[in-house]
């Protein structure tokens, strides 16, 4: 056998999620097996366990394995600098939402105590800075491209 191909338990294993999992996604087009072998044991390339990782993860964003599976597909159909441009359009938008969400906090931070509103701040400035920097930059390389 290929040993960059992988068995339904083999590729379970790599991408921690369980071989029932794998035949589900199987049956209703998620995932495809690259060839099966002479027993009919069907084989998954490694890019499948990507795959399999970013599905997931779509899955704890709260997406529906239908929605899933047609932005999956649609990946595939569509060049990477549109992939690109759409990802900053969409990653503009939630930074315009997180904006107005922060206006609506406004009030209610205002109300804060002094050592209350710092206890707040502390916890949120290095995430909410660390994530400002990063979309300026994914914006900055957008408009290199």
């Amino acid at each position: 056998m290929d040993q960059s191909l992988f068995r339904i338990g083999e590729l379970a294993a790599k991408a921690n999620v369980s071989p029932r999992t794998i035949d589900f996604y199987t049956s209703i087009g998620l995932i495809r097996p690259v060839k099966r072998t002479a027993g009919n044991y069907r084989l998954y390339g490694p890019e499948t366990i990507e795959r399999l990782k970013r599905i997931e993860q779509l899955k704890k964003e709260k997406y529906t394995l239908e929605e899933i599976k047609e932005m999956l597909d649609g990946w595939k159909r569509i060049s990477s600098e549109e992939q690109i441009s759409r990802k900053l359009t969409d990653l503009q938008l939630s930074l315009s939402k997180l904006q107005r969400e922060v206006k609506e906090l406004e009030p209610v931070l205002s109300r804060l105590k002094p050592h209350q509103a710092r206890s707040v701040c502390k916890r949120l400035m290095p995430q909410t800075a660390a994530c400002v920097e990063a979309l300026l930059l994914l914006i900055d390389k957008a408009t290199i491209l």
